[in-house]
């Protein structure tokens, strides 16, 4: 959705309206993202209306915080871009905000849910003076079936999604590019995949290490006879398969090195030792 006319339509399926000019929409982003895990997957303004899309493969309560980060940061560019004066005595002009997140975890969810930033607080109160709601739409198949039935782009989505855990359940050798051959003859995201096929690759590899990687994890451990039950043994197993997803990726040309660096949290040096340390290992 970071391409005007893909999310133009998810607009209009959210909004019912019926624009037909993407040009009608301002892309915006953050700069670089606040930081490798506070980054927003889609955002524009039509409208004079500020819409934050967000994708969720796995469900997390808190994004309406995560929403609230990237709303302030983009309310910023916007009165610096539209050279508005935060400190003047004129009252400034600020586009509406929509915020939207669209999940397809395998984790079962309702349809709809309604996130609150104030779900977060501490302390519940019968008003709260800063909120922020964000609505939570389940894509998963047979879900939101006329919302989906106006936007052919989440659909289609979808079904590639579908096709790529069907080809997992065979043990295919290569789930990912299968499923992207497929959908592409079958006109499913056909010009979308055959434009960007190597950013989807590269994206839902690198998805997929994190989100199956604790399972695997822990699988490995059973095999190897190295859990036996001991809770500490599976934290640090996962722990270290994580730490060596994130350094196959970095060597893959998935993520940077300095996204790697920020993900491990550790020094350049310490980086620079690792990778050593791995390569030495295989």
């Amino acid at each position: 959705m970071q391409e005007k006319e893909y999310a133009l339509e998810v607009y209009n399926a959210l909004n019912g309206s019926d624009y037909d000019d993407p040009d009608l929409l301002e892309m915006v982003s953050l700069e670089g993202g606040i930081s490798l895990s506070m980054r927003n997957d889609a955002s524009f303004i039509i409208g004079m209306e500020l819409n934050l899309y967000e994708h969720q493969s796995t469900f997390n309560a808190n994004m309406p915080f995560r929403q609230f980060v990237y709303a302030a940061e983009l309310y910023k560019s916007y009165v610096k871009e539209t050279k508005q004066d935060a400190l003047s005595r004129k009252k400034l002009v600020l586009p509406n905000p929509r915020f939207a997140v669209f999940y397809n975890g395998n984790e079962k969810r309702p349809e709809k849910e309604i996130l609150k930033l104030s779900d977060l607080y501490a302390h519940s109160e019968e008003r709260h003076e800063l909120e922020l709601v964000c609505i939570v739409y389940n894509i998963n198949p047979n879900n939101n079936k006329e919302f989906m039935s106006k936007c052919r782009t989440l659909s289609q989505y979808t079904a590639f999604i579908e096709k790529v855990r069907e080809n997992q359940k065979k043990h295919l050798e290569k789930p990912i590019e299968e499923a992207i051959a497929y959908c592409i003859a079958n006109d499913i995201l056909k010009d979308f995949l055959i434009r960007r096929q190597d950013e989807v690759l590269k994206a839902m590899v690198l998805d997929m290490t994190f989100e199956a990687r604790e399972p695997l994890i822990k699988k490995e451990a059973f095999e190897d006879g190295r859990l036996a039950g001991i809770e500490e043994g599976i934290k640090e197993g996962i722990k270290e398969g994580i730490k060596e997803g994130i350094i196959e990726a970095y060597k893959h040309d998935m993520i940077s090195k300095e996204n790697a660096i920020e993900l491990l949290d550790i020094t350049q040096k310490d980086f620079d030792e690792l990778v050593e340390t791995y390569a030495v290992s295989e």
